[in-house]
């Protein structure tokens, strides 16, 4: 992406990408060290990712677990800083293994600066995904 780009507007491809399973180029979004963290995660469940490789391992196998279809209800609001947003949204589609639906309402504060995400607190619940054991990608916790 442009360094250029608006956060909102790396935000909106990043749901393109997720949407055609392209998770190199979802990962491609990301500053060397960028941050992912999930301020609700369970214990045992990864609270805090550091870096676009540790990202990338989290997300290698999303496709494999959840089948996305839509993000319907997408809300993106600016912040005072003009590098972060607050988005609520909701991910739709069903889970690969078992073809049960996927519904997973989301709120995330993104930073982002130069065109790439640096930072993506991801508040969601993780126990509205009925498979004990597994993360929002589906794979082992970790």
């Amino acid at each position: 992406m442009p360094t250029n780009t608006s956060p909102a507007d790396l935000y909106r491809h990043s749901l393109r990408l997720l949407l055609d399973k392209n998770i190199p180029a979802w990962v491609g979004l990301w500053a060397e060290h960028g941050t992912m963290e999930f301020p609700f995660a369970p214990a045992g469940w990864p609270q805090r990712l550091e870096g676009r490789a540790a990202i990338a391992a989290y997300m290698r196998d999303y496709p494999d677990h959840i089948d996305l279809h839509d993000f319907p209800d997408l809300r993106i609001h600016q912040t005072t800083d003009p590098g972060t947003i607050v988005v609520e949204m909701r991910g739709v589609g069903r889970m690969v293994e078992t073809g049960a639906p996927f519904d997973m309402t989301y709120i995330a504060v993104v930073t982002a600066q130069d065109g790439r995400f640096t930072s993506y607190r991801d508040y969601w619940s993780p126990l509205a995904v009925q498979e004990p054991g597994t993360n929002f990608t589906g794979s082992s916790a970790r």
